[in-house]
């Protein structure tokens, strides 16, 4: 897909942060730390990914404002329009020396997502979307979610919650509820990839708490331009507000919100 000027330049960021991530990940066990919350941990390769970020995105849209993971909120001069980013989405993945991490990038305009980019530089898939124009996956990949119906040939992704996080006795009964009537659930850990995997039809669902706007921002867009549909976890909820949201495939949508929310 031949992508806008924003969003080639978001896809040229990802994949200069990417370089530099894929650099420090080599040599993972050398990277110095620092605990930033329990089992929520920064790494320098993070702070790193992130200024790269900073640079190209805002160095190419100076009027644009600005909301990340590490580093403080910049209102832009352009009120209408921001970039949404996490520069290293599965930081604890990283660390231990696990290929399973993104670079989430989203732009905001009035309020809506209208573009997103997940790129997994590990595995070098880029993910992306921009709206009315589909979802794509590298160079020519057409995303489009899964069309199983049945829920028992399903497969589901979930984040647990870790260290002193409350909302662990929830997702527990949500598992017990929902394991029984699946193929499967899994949880590894990166949430801009869980959502990216169900616009490529490798998940039919994934639902999480307690989730910050750069962790799932990029992911709205891209389910979403792939055919799938994405809800707060309260139907009368705020996805950004509340943090809390299910996404899924057309055919299984209802049935597994159904499981989920409990009703």
């Amino acid at each position: 897909m031949t992508g806008s000027a924003n969003l080639n330049i978001m896809m040229k960021a990802a994949r200069k942060a990417g370089r530099s991530l894929v650099k420090d990940f080599r040599e993972v066990e050398n990277l110095q730390v620092s605990m930033k919350g329990a089992g929520d941990f920064v790494s320098r390769a993070d702070v790193a990914a992130e200024e790269i970020l900073k640079e190209e995105l805002l160095g190419a849209r100076p009027t644009y404002g600005w909301l990340a993971e590490e580093s403080d909120e910049i209102p832009g001069k352009d009120p209408t329009r921001r970039w949404i980013v996490d520069p290293l989405d599965g930081t604890t993945n990283y660390l231990h020396g696990l290929p399973h991490w993104a670079i989430s990038i989203a732009l905001e305009h009035k309020g809506e997502i209208v573009a997103g980019v997940v790129f997994d530089a590990a595995k070098d898939e880029m993910f992306y979307a921009e709206k009315g124009q589909g979802a794509w996956l590298n160079d020519n990949l057409r995303l489009r979610v899964s069309g199983r119906s049945r829920m028992i040939e399903s497969i589901f992704a979930t984040g647990l919650p870790f260290g002193a996080r409350t909302d662990l006795p929830a997702t527990l009964q949500d598992l017990a509820r929902l394991s029984p009537a699946t193929a499967g659930v899994r949880r590894w850990g990166a949430a801009a990839l869980d959502m990216a995997y169900v616009a490529a039809g490798r998940y039919e669902g994934f639902w999480e708490r307690t989730l910050q706007p750069w962790d799932i921002a990029a992911g709205i867009i891209i389910v979403k331009e792939a055919g799938g549909f994405v809800q707060p976890l309260n139907p009368a909820g705020d996805i950004f507000e509340d943090g809390d949201l299910i996404c899924g495939n057309e055919p299984i949508f209802d049935q597994f919100a159904k499981v989920i929310r409990n009703i």
